[in-house]
């Protein structure tokens, strides 16, 4: 049953008001506790009906809430807890409640990378116990995680920086060069793109935006504030709205993007769109689809249309198409060169 917050707010002024032993409470002095209640809590005037509160005591009484409320009617007049220690607050989970809350255990438990919930760890592994029913309690959500992957343990510290509007001292070394570089750097995003974490910043000596990999990173250190340069281009949501994955310079713009998608993976590209911005332009006979997407030219939107293998080809434009066209002849090489591996 799905409880409204201002039906959770007159229980629990029932509550407290029936705790109260040493007054006996009428449906009126009730009606007229949760109407004042309401008022200051929410601002509402119209007060309550006397048909809510009584439906609302039932339902405590219920069990469809989980309460069991030992609500009972003194002389057929007053209202009064029968246990004099009970409250809504002490009642045991539902099972439904205790199946929301594994869930977002196990959700918690994926949250990795930001020391907040490194500081949770402790109350997690406890909830968890709590939670579980047995040893053969299992778990229904599975998140896509990398174990293995360096560099989340900067997350916390660039989140801080970002808040904060702290400059930070980066060592860092690219995949291209031969050793690590010291820059001072500017941040303002950070960004996860397929279990990847990265820092959008601009260089001191910089003037356009740059992108680093949270695993290239091989030192942060905070600077003085006062040298903080502040980000004024466009908002983020906006900025990343016409690209896939984190590749992209503030010169760059969205293009349209034509594919054909063959019969077999038509369902699958209609269903999870490559991008926000597909558009379906044509379902022909044979059962593919032609699709639009206007997005930035960059290696993460070659990357997801290699993976479709021959089930994708590129109509428009002429630049992508070429260089999937390569890059497929490059591949079909390596088959044909390479030897048998055993």
């Amino acid at each position: 049953m799905s409880i409204n917050k201002l039906a959770l707010i007159r229980y629990k002024i029932l509550d407290d008001c029936l705790r109260q032993t040493h007054r006996k409470w009428t449906l009126d002095d009730l009606i007229e506790k949760v109407s004042d209640g309401l008022y200051e809590l929410e601002g509402i005037h119209s007060g309550v009906s006397k048909r809510t509160i009584q439906g609302d005591i039932q339902l405590m009484r219920s069990t469809k809430l989980g309460y069991n409320a030992p609500i009972k009617v003194l002389k057929r007049k007053f209202y009064t807890y029968e246990d004099p220690n009970y409250s809504i607050s002490n009642s045991p989970l539902s099972d439904s409640d205790m199946s929301k809350m594994k869930e977002a255990v196990d959700i918690l438990k994926h949250l990795n990378g930001f020391s907040y919930f490194d500081e949770m760890s402790d109350m997690i592994a406890r909830l968890e116990n709590n939670l579980s029913k047995g040893d053969d309690a299992v778990s229904y959500i599975q998140m896509e995680s990398n174990k293995l992957l360096k560099g989340l343990n900067w997350i916390t510290t660039l989140h801080k920086a970002i808040r904060e509007k702290t400059p930070l001292l980066i060592t860092y070394q690219s995949f291209k060069s031969k050793s690590a570089q010291d820059a001072v750097y500017f941040p303002y995003l950070l960004k996860e793109y397929r279990n990847r974490w990265f820092l959008i910043c601009k260089p001191k000596k910089g003037k356009t935006l740059i992108t680093l990999a949270l695993d290239r990173m091989e030192d942060v250190a905070e600077m003085g504030k006062s040298g903080f340069v502040e980000y004024n281009g466009v908002d983020f949501e906006r900025y990343y709205a016409d690209t896939i994955g984190v590749t992209k310079s503030e010169k760059d713009r969205g293009q349209r993007v034509v594919l054909r998608v063959d019969k077999h993976n038509a369902p699958y590209v209609l269903t999870k769109p490559i991008h926000d911005s597909q558009q379906l332009l044509k379902t022909a006979d044979d059962g593919s689809i032609l699709v639009r997407l206007d997005v930035v030219l960059n290696f993460e939107l070659e990357r997801e249309i290699l993976g479709f293998g021959e089930c994708i080809e590129v109509l428009a434009p002429k630049r992508l198409k070429e260089q999937i066209k390569r890059r497929a002849y490059c591949t079909l090489q390596k088959y044909s060169e390479s030897a048998s591996y055993d």
